[in-house]
């Protein structure tokens, strides 16, 4: 169903410079995503892929141990909206017991968007664990509005959950993302798939060549050290991966840019 049009946004619009246009564009978040339609992109063996980051401008993806700092409004709208239009939100286990992920729509509102455009007004909600070691303690697993799927290969007791979880055990040796990707595809008919990082699951989607597309907020914020990772982390890649930039905006100094994955 194609999406309806764009909600009132409440932040000032953001100014385009990429592709350039004369005078400079501006647009709203809502405007910017309105048309996005990434369950039509999708392969026919796993769903199209999105990962979304922020970033400091000395390349860091948090600070004192949190990535909310480097977050402004502007990110988390689009962090919010980016939701709103995929079937699925996955987050490595790390970044779950950090920021004490909660249900991932809580706003009527933007639940009845998702819903105008042929959605489940909740998006399932993704976790992988080989050690079997998830963070059943954070509120995600405390709203039955929550709709969740584990990929473990060890047992998981969900008797004192309140969230609705379905467990899907694998072999150890075939638990691999690949593995993950199509049965979303195929079992949960996930056809979009948002990606919130942490680092380490970011770079274990690139090891796989499973990403397609990187929203990334530059904040204008220096860590100056620390030991926060890149938005990357784990092995390098046997050879670069080329991206193309789709747009490049700015508000308050920040950047957002939106790049698709080279084939």
């Amino acid at each position: 169903m194609p999406p309806g049009p764009p909600s009132p946004d409440p932040l000032p619009p953001l100014r385009r410079l990429h592709p350039a246009a004369r005078p400079p564009a501006r647009a709203h978040v809502g405007e910017l995503l309105s048309d996005l339609n990434l369950g039509a992109g999708a392969p026919s063996d796993r769903p199209y892929t999105i990962v979304n980051f922020v970033a400091s401008a000395d390349g860091h993806a948090a600070f004192q141990g949190r990535s909310r700092w480097l977050s402004d409004d502007a990110d988390r709208e689009l962090f919010h909206r980016l939701r709103e239009h995929v079937d699925a939100v996955m987050a490595g286990t790390g970044t779950l017991r950090a920021e004490r992920y909660g249900r991932m729509v809580r706003d009527p509102e933007r639940r009845r968007r998702r819903a105008a455009a042929g959605l489940n007004p909740e998006p399932l909600a993704v976790v992988m664990s080989r050690s079997g070691d998830v963070p059943v303690d954070i509120p995600l697993f405390g709203d039955p509005g929550s709709r969740v799927a584990v990929f473990t290969p060890a047992p998981l007791d969900t008797s004192g959950l309140r969230a609705p979880v379905e467990v899907v055990r694998l072999d150890p040796g075939e638990l691999t993302l690949t593995t993950m990707m199509r049965r979303l595809r195929s079992a949960f008919d996930v056809r979009s798939l948002l990606c919130e990082g942490g680092p380490t699951l970011f770079g274990a989607l690139l090891q796989e060549d499973l990403v397609d597309e990187l929203f990334l907020s530059l904040a204008p914020k220096l860590t100056g050290g620390g030991n926060a990772p890149a938005i990357t982390s784990g092995p390098e890649l046997a050879e670069l991966r080329r991206l193309s930039l789709v747009w490049a905006l700015e508000l308050d100094d920040a950047l957002y840019l939106r790049y698709a994955v080279r084939r």
